[in-house]
């Protein structure tokens, strides 16, 4: 009998089952299940908790600083947890929970995009549509986030729609408003219900 691999190729990419992160394997299932919208966990619980969720830089390891919109530069996205001021740490035991935020001229956002920012600060899920990958990556020129995966291309200036590759649907949306000076998860998100 044929010893078969676990590692499978797609895209040019190899796969290998052992090395797969567990996180990225069930959003991945999210994702192939048609769910418009990973199931975050502010979408909930925030709706139910009284404490804001702000929003924290996700590489900072320690003295989580709540970000404010000026600590954004324009076309600079940035990955970023909510943070809980209740139990003073941020929601980064799931890929799940990390978001982009990125900057952008708010007279060149479509008008349901502008409502959910903060002086032009915009908030979408970082995990791609097509295989979970973090997106992150501004092509100015394009105005477009790319996945560097798959090379799937998101206008977020426009709800996040997909404009190239195979990501089939647009980045979940977060509604942003203004906590004292800093940023925060609106009550109201996911705004973006499979549009």
């Amino acid at each position: 009998m044929k010893n078969v691999s676990s590692s499978s190729s797609c895209c040019g990419c190899a796969l290998n089952d052992q090395a797969f992160d567990p996180e990225r394997r069930q959003a991945i299932q999210w994702v192939s299940m048609g769910l418009s919208t990973l199931p975050f966990m502010g979408a909930a619980a925030m709706a139910a908790d009284t404490a804001p969720m702000l929003l924290v830089d996700a590489d900072a390891e320690s003295n989580f600083k709540p970000l404010r919109p000026s600590d954004l530069a324009i076309g600079k996205p940035m990955l970023v947890y909510p943070f809980d001021t209740k139990t003073g740490e941020p929601k980064n035991t799931s890929r799940a929970n990390k978001l982009v935020v990125i900057r952008l001229p708010e007279d060149q956002m479509a008008t349901a995009t502008k409502a959910r920012s903060v002086d032009g600060v915009l908030a979408y899920s970082a995990l791609c549509t097509h295989q979970a990958c973090d997106v992150k990556t501004w092509i100015s020129k394009e105005k477009v986030l790319v996945c560097f995966c798959h090379a799937s291309k998101f206008d977020l200036l426009d709800g996040a729609k997909v404009v190239d590759g195979p990501a089939s649907r647009p980045l979940p949306s977060f509604s942003l408003k203004l906590e004292g000076e800093f940023l925060a998860i609106a009550p109201s998100s996911p705004a973006n219900q499979g549009s």
